[in-house]
């Protein structure tokens, strides 16, 4: 079982997202991510799908996604050079003035965002590769008694050079 990923470019209509969910949950493919947002035409939407699975069950699904009507193209990306990024916020509560500062270095180091702090909290917002952002977690659950993390899925798209970030 490895973490494979896919594009998939569907018409932005009500129900597609559930459709799409509904193959997986129907099949008990597990999704570890999926993202959806519109692109620059409004009518279509792109998908950014990460699932584990083996050989022949991710071909299933490929295929399987490729048999909706709403969907107008599918991408592997698995083995594709591509940028991909994760959104996650990771707010940081009960801290002294100490835990703020090793916060304040520990951003600059992962290179995120401090984007809100008050009396004794401290909210990081990251745009990291999932494994990076998972780096980040683990060291601040290390560090800190009290920390609340929000993740949103992955996006994705393919690289124009063969080097990836």
């Amino acid at each position: 079982m490895e973490k494979r990923w896919i594009a998939l470019y569907v018409e932005n209509e009500v129900g597609v997202l559930a459709k799409i969910a509904g193959l997986f949950s129907g099949k008990s493919y597990n999704l570890e991510s999926l993202t959806v947002g519109t692109t620059e035409d409004k009518t279509i939407s792109r998908m950014t799908i990460g699932v584990k699975s083996d050989d022949i069950t991710f071909e299933q699904i490929k295929k399987q996604l490729n048999r909706f009507v709403e969907v107008i193209k599918v991408i592997d990306l698995t083995d594709v050079p591509m940028h991909r990024k994760e959104i996650l916020f990771v707010k940081v509560k009960n801290c002294t003035t100490h835990d703020k500062t090793e916060l304040f270095q520990i951003a600059n180091v992962f290179n995120v965002h401090v984007s809100d702090y008050g009396k004794d909290s401290v909210l990081l917002e990251c745009m990291l590769p999932d494994r990076r952002n998972d780096e980040l977690i683990q060291l601040l659950n290390l560090h800190f008694k009290t920390i609340e993390v929000v993740r949103g899925g992955s996006v994705a798209i393919e690289s124009i050079s063969t080097s990836c970030i």
